[in-house]
């Protein structure tokens, strides 16, 4: 058995998302089950390199994990000819100027999304990157979610019919800062920073409606500041400029419509922190994270509205589980998987910077139609 080391600059890795999810349970895992076999027998074997800007944390945390490599300097590991991949988890303000220097050293890019703070900018990557003639993939995570691999194999069997509608509801509450320690960074809450709920959320609605149901025409949406003052990280008040609510309706390619609610202030009162029902011709069904249900139209119940007497009977339990079927890993491990066999044995690999591109593009037009108060079309975009 061959043994190859691919060495990933990961730069972003003390933030959350980029140390639980990318770094721990993804890269960090492939070593634990002994790298990632390629098809002719190659076993990669990754070796992370951590950049970022705080030496004391990113020192810290190569000794937790016993990591040999990591860096202040991004422009010296661009410049190493061993390194071979750059992953960016940066804010997303950082991320456009060093995506392109990766590109510009030649390295095959990937990166969590949006991938730029404009369309203009995600778009010149995407062709930047086909330029340099490197390969290049953006974190679509969501795709990969047990849940929503389930409603897939709804969708791919049949099982709607046509389909109508899909409704999602995303969202928690995220304390303020004052009187318990808010559960994201404050950058989140202040636009000059790239912060913003449609920044963040809308690009992750693109592609799950893109992926499953269909290419989004039009939005119309309503972002909003429900809470106008934070606390950040060091206790101190802050103006929250950016929307923490959004309420989006999007038309689809086929005519189906898709209504999506995103907020930072709401309680949870659903099975889980994300769910979207899908109603067909043929029957129904409720994906979140882990779960999905379905209903039928054969075992549909004929409800009757009569507010005079009390419901006896629970809704919920008229609906089926879908079962398992297979052992789901980790989702952003799999897309490092997807990525990495792309990278080194040119497999298939769609999620790329111009579906980056996409999710910036609607999320820009998602702003545009709450300032100017009406639908707006979301044209097709290529190369």
């Amino acid at each position: 058995m061959t043994r190859k080391t691919v060495r990933i600059a990961m730069n972003g890795v003390t933030g959350r998302m980029g140390h639980r999810q990318h770094l721990v349970r993804s890269i960090l895992a492939l070593r634990e089950q002994g790298g990632l076999e390629l098809a002719d027998g190659t076993r990669l074997w990754p070796e992370p390199v951590l950049v970022g800007r705080r030496e004391p944390a990113l020192r810290e945390l190569a000794g937790r994990y016993g990591l040999e490599r990591w860096s202040t300097d991004l422009d010296a590991v661009l410049a190493d000819p061993a390194t071979d991949i750059y992953f960016d988890a940066q804010v997303t303000s950082a991320r456009e100027e060093a995506l392109r220097k990766a590109v510009a050293a030649g390295k095959h890019v990937y990166a969590e999304k949006p991938s730029a703070t404009s369309f203009e900018a995600a778009l010149g990557l995407a062709r930047l990157a086909r330029d340099a003639g490197v390969k290049h993939g953006v974190v679509q995570d969501k795709l990969f979610l047990p849940g929503l691999r389930k409603l897939s194999r709804l969708i791919d069997s049949g099982f709607f019919g046509q389909i109508l509608s899909v409704r999602g509801e995303f969202g928690y509450w995220v304390f303020e800062g004052d009187w318990q320690e808010a559960q994201r960074p404050s950058w989140n809450y202040r636009t000059a920073d790239g912060g913003g709920i449609v920044v963040d959320m809308f690009p992750h609605w693109e592609y799950v409606l893109h992926e499953l149901f269909g290419r989004v025409r039009s939005v119309q949406a309503l972002a909003v500041t429900h809470i106008p003052q934070r606390w950040d990280e060091r206790g101190k008040p802050y103006d929250a400029t950016a929307d923490d609510a959004a309420y989006g309706i999007f038309e689809l390619d086929g005519g189906a419509v898709a209504q999506i609610n995103s907020s930072w202030t709401v309680r949870v009162h659903r099975d889980e922190l994300v769910e979207f029902q899908v109603d067909g011709t043929h029957g129904s069904a409720v994906a979140g994270l882990r779960t999905c249900r379905l209903q039928h139209r054969s075992g549909t119940p004929k409800p009757v509205w009569n507010p005079d007497l009390p419901v006896t009977h629970s809704f919920r339990d008229q609906w089926q589980e879908v079962p398992d079927n297979e052992e789901f890993d980790n989702g952003f491990k799999t897309q490092w998987e997807l990525f990495l066999r792309h990278v080194y044995e040119d497999g298939p690999y769609r999620w790329d910077l111009l579906a980056g591109a996409r999710g910036v593009q609607l999320a820009e037009l998602g702003l545009r139609s709450s300032a100017e108060g009406r639908r707006v079309d979301v044209p097709e975009i290529a190369l």
